[in-house]
């Protein structure tokens, strides 16, 4: 591993020296050519500056995913193993809240939250009183109040059926799920419907007899509407899923109706959970990278903590299409 003594002995000039260069600290009186000479000879044999992080107590991750299914469960659970490692690393000290413990159990002295999960209106008035340095994974519940960062499923779905299009497919049906109001708890239109809705309306392919909406996003609930789909006097030959929760049980269904995929109908979800590759056709789906979603969002949490950042930011993470057999 390169070293500041390495540097230093190329340069010509003290350790202390090197050290006080690559920390940008202007009190050093070097010339402007020693102070090249050191950055790039730090180039040269690939020296890495160790980033030390402030540290920031008093943090909770407040896990308030509402699990109704394994494969969900899976999702959510990375996310949490993946913000309490990257948290380690950056020396933000997180303590645990879920659902099951309450509102009552979030601390009263936060300097910043992470929220995974959906909080309805009260529950988001009483968190600001609580703490108004927070940034929420998943969801956007109010974005005048917190940060968010959320995978881009707009896109995810505009690319999936962009995709279909240009294979040659005139017929594109959907499987999703509802979204929920925060002011009324009542289900609303998720952002993959209304997606795959503009865009299929665009290609002039919206047709309303394959648009299925689930009560939940779950296997049953996919095998549910496969069944329901393939009673259809005629089938889409494509078929844009919500996750691959609801995916795996459409495929589940479709198979047990001998339904080939992807010759009859090909299948494109959304997540790309483990699973995804082990069912039968393997299915084809957007990957959606939980360490950068996690990164972003630590980093806006450092911002607001650290920088006094008082801007509240929503950012898009997109995904990489994976393909697979069931396209």
């Amino acid at each position: 591993m390169a070293t500041i003594k390495e540097i230093a002995e190329i340069v010509g000039v003290s350790s202390a020296a090197v050290s006080r260069v690559l920390n940008y600290d202007e009190g050093i009186s070097v010339s402007a050519e020693t102070r090249a000479a050191i950055f790039a000879a730090a180039e040269k044999i690939g020296y890495k500056k160790r980033v030390i992080y402030p540290k920031i107590d008093n943090v909770a991750l407040l896990y308030f995913a509402e699990h109704e299914d394994e494969l969900e469960d899976i999702f959510y659970q990375n996310v949490k193993d993946e913000l309490l490692k990257q948290a380690k690393k950056m020396n933000i000290q997180l303590s645990v809240c879920t659902r099951e413990d309450g509102m009552e159990a979030i601390p009263k002295n936060l300097n910043a939250f992470v929220a995974i999960g959906w909080l309805n209106r009260k529950e988001i008035n009483k968190l600001y009183k609580i703490c108004r340095k927070g940034v929420f994974i998943g969801t956007s519940p109010d974005e005048k109040l917190f940060d968010a960062v959320r995978p881009n499923m707009d896109s995810f779905v505009t690319q999936i059926v962009d995709y279909f299009v240009e294979k040659g497919h005139k017929s594109i049906g959907f499987i999703g799920g509802p979204d929920r109001n925060i002011d009324t708890g009542e289900p609303a239109m998720d952002i993959r419907e209304w997606s795959f809705r503009q865009s299929a309306a665009y290609y002039h392919c919206l047709d309303e007899e394959f648009i299925l909406i689930s009560e939940k996003f779950t296997v049953p609930e996919g095998y549910r509407l496969g069944k329901e789909l393939v009673k259809k006097k005629k089938l889409p030959t494509a078929l844009c899923v919500a996750s691959d929760t609801l995916a795996v049980g459409v495929l589940q269904a479709l198979n047990e109706e001998g339904i080939q995929i992807p010759d009859q109908i090909a299948v494109f979800s959304i997540n790309d959970v483990n699973i995804a590759r082990y069912v039968s056709p393997p299915l084809t789906t957007i990957h959606i990278d939980i360490p950068i979603i996690c990164e972003t969002a630590l980093d806006l949490l450092r911002n607001r903590v650290i920088n006094g950042g008082k801007i509240t930011k929503s950012i898009f993470i997109n995904g990489l299409p994976v393909y697979r057999k069931s396209c």
